[in-house]
């Protein structure tokens, strides 16, 4: 709790005390005058009593100008309304006979409340000015009406009992001070940990649902709405958010030992939902509903596959090299010794080119193999991408000019080494299949999605409906020489640098690789 709240509760309670002051004053007054009239006669002290609760009212009512404009100070005030019921009390005492009249116990819930109200900073003051008005009440009894010091001893006792609660107060403020301490720590940590589980719950990657006892959606994430595909709000029935949802969850409640059923989420997704009790007593506790995304888990399964696969093929491409060089450079021997034999020249061109082939095929493995080792720069792509096309042109013997159309200042993130090897490997496979005539290779960038997006176009045949959902898997290839691992070593380096490349067949014909720069990686999932 901040200074300025607990300012203004020591206020509001000042204000209440004040109250209760007024209420008392008033209650006495009535209560003698209505109650006990022949008390108030036999005492001789009817109108200085009626003075004293005229006084002592009027002074109520002042306090509370005072406290609204805060001024002065808030001890001051306290202190002030303290003086005045001491001196009121001890007046009225002494009207009905002293401390044996009763009245001077009076005095200790005020204390006690005063002791509360100023959490002990002047409680044993306000306990000293008390007992010292009881010992003045006491002397000018002795010395003017002749009482005993016999009597001594109630005005005694009533002192210990005023400096008793003094003490009780102290402690009792303190002990609030600690429990309001605690308590507002615990609202603090309640208030951040319901905000790390709010985070929790909207980072997750699966859709979650939290539904009560009774049906009702107690909580759910962002995810949970878009793989239902339906708006969900809280405190809404999930019978009529999500139907198909409710029905699963009410078999599950009826017998827990089954699998809940499949679910059909938006866009033709599978949802598996899976249900955890949140307590013990399951039939009484809210349910915590996981929405698992199955293409998304097929998906990070094949991942693993292929991560599995790409460690074998590594081994296997090191243990092939060397007696691939060794066949290599025997069928290089053999070549030169029968230089007269058409017949074996034919045979060591046959060994020579698929040896080659086979060397191509390990050094894209190897190469896939340390995709991992990516340095990310920013790069201009306007002027990288001349540079480029005019060393693609060059290597690769084109005449015709290749078109180009780039937006200036694009910058993005990418591992220049690794950016030339995709960009070659989708260059050279367009110009393979294009017409090689001029703008039958384009490079386009654009904007996509608040993003930017490197277009790579040809006017050859698109690739077959068929043969593109398997176009970025290893060893798969249309062409007899091909390895089967260049689009797929592509995909995974733009993988490794925060990009996705996939296959557009543009409305127009031919056929289109598109890298998109700067995704993350819940978005190149969805893609795939």
């Amino acid at each position: 709790m901040t200074d300025r709240a607990t300012s203004e509760m020591h206020w509001r309670s000042l204000a209440l005390l004040n109250l209760f002051r007024f209420l008392s004053v008033l209650g006495l007054f009535l209560g003698l005058s209505l109650l006990f009239p022949r008390v108030l006669a036999d005492s001789g002290g009817r109108e200085p009593f009626f003075w004293a609760c005229a006084i002592d009212a009027l002074l109520a009512l002042g306090f509370i100008f005072t406290i609204r404009s805060r001024k002065p100070a808030f001890e001051i005030q306290l202190s002030a309304q303290v003086a005045t019921d001491i001196v009121f009390l001890v007046f009225v005492m002494h009207l009905f006979g002293g401390v044996r009249s009763g009245i001077g116990i009076l005095l200790l819930p005020y204390l006690a409340a005063a002791g509360l109200i100023s959490r002990g900073r002047m409680t044993l003051f306000h306990a000293a000015m008390a007992s010292l008005a009881l010992l003045a009440e006491q002397l000018v009894r002795v010395a003017y009406e002749g009482v005993s010091p016999d009597d001594n001893l109630t005005p005694a006792l009533l002192c210990v009992a005023c400096f008793a609660v003094a003490w009780l107060g102290y402690r009792l403020s303190h002990y609030a001070e600690a429990s309001e301490a605690l308590a507002a720590q615990r609202g603090v940590d309640l208030a951040n940990l319901g905000q790390v589980n709010q985070r929790i719950l909207q980072d997750v990657s699966d859709g979650v649902v939290v539904v009560d006892a009774v049906g009702h959606v107690r909580q759910f994430n962002h995810r949970a709405t878009e793989l239902l595909g339906l708006p969900l709000t809280l405190n809404q029935p999930l019978v009529q958010a999500a139907p198909s949802l409710d029905a699963i969850w009410r078999d599950w409640r009826e017998d827990r030992t089954q699998a809940p059923a499949l679910l059909a989420g938006q866009a033709h997704k599978t949802l598996r939902p899976r249900m955890v009790p949140m307590s013990e007593n399951a039939s009484e506790a809210d349910v915590l509903i996981y929405l698992e995304d199955m293409d998304r888990l097929r998906r990070e399964s094949q991942q693993l596959k292929l991560a599995a696969l790409g460690r074998l093929t590594a081994n296997l491409a090191h243990e092939i090299r060397n007696p691939l060089s060794a066949i290599a450079h025997a069928a290089q021997l053999l070549g030169e010794e029968a230089t007269d034999d058409p017949l074996m020249q034919r045979l060591t061109r046959i060994i020579d080119d698929n040896t080659r082939r086979l060397e191509r095929m390990v050094h894209d493995v190897l190469e896939l193999n340390r995709r991992d080792r990516v340095v990310r720069q920013d790069i201009e792509l306007d002027e990288w991408l001349h540079t480029f096309l005019d060393e693609f042109r060059q290597v690769e013997n084109i005449v015709p000019p290749l078109l180009l159309t780039c937006p200036p200042h694009v910058v993005v993130r990418f591992d220049p080494g690794h950016l030339h090897q995709v960009l070659w490997n989708l260059a050279r496979n367009g110009w393979r299949y294009c017409s090689k005539t001029e703008g039958s290779l384009v490079f386009n960038v654009l904007a996509h999605r608040g993003r930017w997006r490197l277009d790579v176009i040809n006017d050859g045949p698109p690739v077959p409906a068929d043969a593109q959902t398997q176009l970025f898997e290893p060893f798969f290839t249309t062409d007899t020489k091909g390895t089967g691992l260049g689009l797929y070593i592509a995909r995974e380096i733009c993988a490794a640098n925060a990009a996705h490349l996939e296959y557009l067949a543009p409305a127009e014909g031919g056929a289109s690789f598109c890298i998109t720069f700067g995704i993350s990686d819940e978005q190149k999932n969805e893609n795939r």
